[in-house]
């Protein structure tokens, strides 16, 4: 009804105007830009004559005419957000009595689509304004469009950035919807049936995107998935520009980013002639010194029939691992032979060293035959093992290893397995294979030469499973672990050849078997220490199930504090303080098992600091981060008073105390709300993100200010809103986006990055909101306040306001 009035008045003001002239202050002309291969920008050019001004499509309830446009939508195409305007001006107009936007001179608007039909050339649309100068306004007025996406011109890299989406119920124009990020896609051909598909990104100045892998606990790394199917294969992992490699002070590891520009190379094998397109999807994140962006999703589109011939310089870029992987698969192969030297000295395997080489030398005709024989026998024990590598990596596969790191149950049947290896090794029982297995290789042993051989080989890999198969399923399941498809082959090939040199090298050097300790109890103590280690270990993956899932069941208290049992049970049972099923009655320690005992004591002590917030530098890849804790101040220590300092029981329905600063938060909107609503104080949104920088650097640089903290602690309800949350949404509340049309809302992260982007028009982190119970802003939200003095005023102001209403 406002508008119907707004529009009625000016009309009767243009009638009685005393210049009768028909006037057209406005012309409108049409462009288009394209993005990618499946998107453009549709541009609107706004020409305003001199005196004259046109309104923002955001204006205040009871204002005036907002310039609006609608799009013919057809399946040919889908439109991406919403129209993106200029910044314009803002005045504070005297006779609506509101701040409002306007244009002069020229303006223009965009909006993104996503092409659905390749044969789709127009796009038709209508665009409704309204135009003033000081003495007069026009009537709303209606304009037909139509964009020509044939005479497309390429979007320039930064286009996207200088336009703004105004923001509801605020003047502000900082914040913003930014794309710092443009993806496109083209093919490269290698063979007649081996394709690249290349990712560019294009990178605003200032942005960097961060690398496919970075160190857990940091930030968001960029994940490509390809919807893989029966007409290709994937060969390989993606593979990625060197970049550049930083220490980063926040997450205090080393980060690897772009910058400007980058490409990914994935290669495919093509199974079917027919394949003409493959799509995926990529995921990232992108930060500058003040904010990140939320994690973000986009489709990619590789169209095969338009590949050009890859340079020799790619091809072989896609063929080698990238030095990241070389140097995780070096790291895999020196544990896997140190484990397997570890394995040599269990009870299963050092007293068939002087026996075997004892068989190969006696019963030979010569001593080179010997040697040769017992090369044979070595080498039958490499191939064994690192076909059982093989055959784990065909059973998972390279996509399924990749998800290893991240998926709840994988880490939580890797919990288990260890549990039951180490239980084995401390001598709760002993993982025997079938007696049958034994039985009937045995049998293939008699039969003499390289296949006799071979099978004597088999033999003792079933016989001493006992004691290595607790240390070979550790290296498969650590080497999976690591993304890589060929860990598990590169682990087994450093364990076996470990386990296979001692029987080359004593049999062409037999008089060395006079150097070797005698077999004794002393085995056994071997196979108890690997077994505490693997205790140890097995906690490293329930804990990253629970990061994951976020349950907070184990904390790094707890954590810590497991180890310390752990480690201070094998310091005493290395004193002799402790008895174990299997060992041998012993009336005093050795020198070298007291040595160990000794260092194994120096760690527990070592660790004991971290119960009360010390950052444990030399174990922190293995505890959860100091945030992830109950009290990052230690045990008992809550440090601060005022409404945070409530003992847990004592704590509101969904709320918990945010670390480090013990401040009382949710992280739940409604429940946030209610709250506030039954205390009386106005609310804080913070949008943040678990792996934002700048979000860390406010909370630890300005939250500490005790003017600030008292404020965040006693006057305001605190809701941080984590948008790059991996938990799933419950079943009930996964919905379709708003902003992209037929994509679904998985994640509990996705729900809070669209609500941000939808009510508040930005996208970026951190953004701090102060508003009252009706979810109507205090003042103008801010984002990275680095300033505390600054960011101090701004809570001052937000409070007075709330006082005043």
């Amino acid at each position: 009804m406002n508008k119907f009035l707004a529009s009625l008045f000016f009309l009767v003001l243009s009638i009685t105007a005393t210049n009768a002239q028909v006037l057209e202050p406005v012309k409108w002309s049409t462009a288009v830009e394209k993005i990618s291969e499946t998107e453009y920008y549709l541009v609107s050019k706004a020409t305003i004559d001199k005196g004259w001004h046109l309104y923002s499509q955001n204006v205040p309830d009871n204002g005036p005419i907002p310039t609006t446009f609608s799009y013919n939508k057809t399946t040919n195409f889908e439109l991406v957000n919403e129209t993106l305007e200029e910044e314009g001006h803002i005045v504070d107009d005297p006779v609506f009595q509101m701040k409002i936007k306007f244009f002069e001179d020229h303006a223009e608007f965009r909006q993104r689509i996503k092409v659905l039909n390749a044969e789709l050339s127009l796009v038709k649309g209508e665009v409704e304004f309204m135009v003033c100068d000081d003495e007069r306004c026009l009537p709303p007025n209606f304009l037909d469009l139509t964009f020509d996406l044939t005479k497309s011109t390429a979007a320039a890299a930064d286009e996207g950035a200088i336009f703004s989406k105004t923001e509801e119920n605020t003047a502000s124009t900082a914040s913003n919807i930014i794309e710092p990020v443009k993806w496109s896609t083209t093919v490269e051909k290698v063979t007649e049936d081996e394709y690249n598909l290349v990712s560019k990104a294009t990178i605003d100045n200032g942005w960097h995107l961060y690398s496919q892998k970075v160190p857990e606990n940091g930030p968001i790394a960029t994940t490509f998935i390809y919807n893989e199917d029966a007409t290709y294969q994937i060969v390989g992992n993606t593979v990625e520009a060197d970049g550049h490699t930083v220490n980063d002070p926040v997450f205090n590891m080393e980060i690897k980013f772009f910058e400007n520009a980058t490409e990914f190379r994935q290669r495919i094998k093509v199974l079917d002639n027919t394949l003409k397109t493959v799509t995926g999807e990529v995921e990232f994140m992108a930060c500058n010194n003040t904010q990140c962006t939320a994690p973000t999703y986009i489709d990619l589109n590789f169209d095969l029939s338009k590949s050009t011939v890859a340079s020799a310089d790619n091809s072989a870029n896609i063929s080698e691992s990238s030095n990241e992987e070389e140097k995780g698969l070096l790291g895999i192969f020196f544990v896997a032979f140190l484990s397997g030297f570890a394995a040599l000295l269990t009870p299963c395997v050092f007293p068939m060293i002087p026996m075997t080489v004892s068989f190969f030398t006696k019963q030979s005709k010569s001593k080179a035959a010997g040697i040769r024989n017992a090369v044979i026998y070595g080498v039958s024990i490499i191939v064994i093992y690192v076909l059982l590598g093989i055959l784990v990596s065909l059973i998972f596969g390279a996509d399924a290893l990749n998800a290893l790191s991240t998926n709840v149950w994988f880490n939580l049947i890797f919990f288990i397995l260890l549990l039951v290896f180490a239980a084995s090794f401390l001598g709760a029982f002993e993982i025997l294979l079938p007696n049958s297995w034994a039985n009937k290789v045995d049998s293939q042993a008699d039969r003499g030469g390289m296949i006799g051989i071979f099978f004597m080989a088999l033999a003792l890999a079933i016989v001493s499973f006992s004691c290595t198969g607790p240390i070979v399923g550790t290296l498969l399941v650590q080497a999976a672990a690591g993304g890589s498809q060929v860990g598990p082959i590169v682990g087994m090939l450093g364990f076996s050849l470990a386990i296979a040199l001692p029987f080359a090298l004593f049999a062409a050097f037999p008089g060395w078997l006079n150097s070797l300790p005698k077999s004794g109890g002393w085995l056994n103590t071997v196979k108890v220490v690997l077994g505490f280690l693997e205790l140890a270990l097995a906690f490293k993956f329930l804990s990253n199930a629970d990061l994951v899932l976020q349950t907070h069941f184990l904390e790094r208290e707890v954590f810590i504090a497991i180890w310390i049992a752990i480690f201070g049970a094998l310091a005493f049972y290395l004193f002799g303080k402790i008895q174990l099923p299997h060992d041998s009655p012993i009336s005093h320690i050795s020198v070298g098992r007291l040595s160990l005992g000794l260092l194994v004591l120096s760690f527990t002590i070592y660790m004991i600091p971290g119960l009360w917030g010390a950052p444990l530098n030399l174990i922190s890849a293995f505890p959860p981060p100091l945030d992830y804790s109950e009290s990052p101040y230690g045990v008992g220590n809550s440090k601060g008073g005022g409404a945070a300092s409530a003992s847990h029981e004592d704590l509101p329905d969904g709320a918990h105390l945010l670390a480090p600063h013990q401040i009382l938060a949710f992280n739940d909107y409604d429940k946030g709300l209610a709250y506030a609503k039954e205390v009386g104080k106005p609310v804080m949104l913070d949008f943040t993100g678990w792996a934002c920088v700048n979000c860390r650097k406010m909370e630890q640089n300005v939250w500490v200010k005790d003017n600030i903290l008292n404020i965040l602690k006693n006057d305001v309800v605190l809701i941080s809103l984590y948008v790059d949350d991996k938990r799933p949404l419950p079943e009930g509340e996964v919905m379709e986006s708003q902003l992209k049309p037929g994509k679904q809302l998985k994640y509990i992260g996705q729900k809070w990055s669209e609500f941000q982007t939808i009510k508040y028009k930005t996208n970026t982190q951190p953004f701090y909101v102060l508003m009252d119970h009706n979810g109507d802003n205090l003042n103008t939200p801010v984002g990275y306040t680095p300033d505390a003095e600054e960011y101090h005023t701004w809570l001052e102001n937000g409070l007075n306001n709330f006082k005043t209403e």
